[in-house]
């Protein structure tokens, strides 16, 4: 059995998770509206997604995984 105090601080820790689930579903909402008003402008969200993800990396490591794109696309003759 769990005693009161602990009982109180695991009800407290649920519910900050479930209103921080709240908070992520209306921020997912948010960016799909971002990326649905891109769309409607003529850009390219698959792109758009990609350079958002680059952008986030390390320069280093972007580097690194545009090395090895480039090593394997060329290995199997794609370039």
């Amino acid at each position: 059995m769990i005693s009161g105090k602990a009982q109180t601080r695991l009800r407290t820790i649920v519910e900050r998770v479930e209103r921080l689930e709240e908070d992520k579903a209306g921020i997912s909402g948010d960016i799909k509206e971002v990326y649905d008003e891109a769309k409607g402008e003529g850009f390219d969200v698959k792109i758009l997604r990609k350079v958002v993800r680059l952008r986030k990396m390390d320069k280093t490591k972007r580097d690194e995984e545009e090395t090895f794109l480039d090593l394997y696309l060329t290995a199997i003759g794609d370039r």
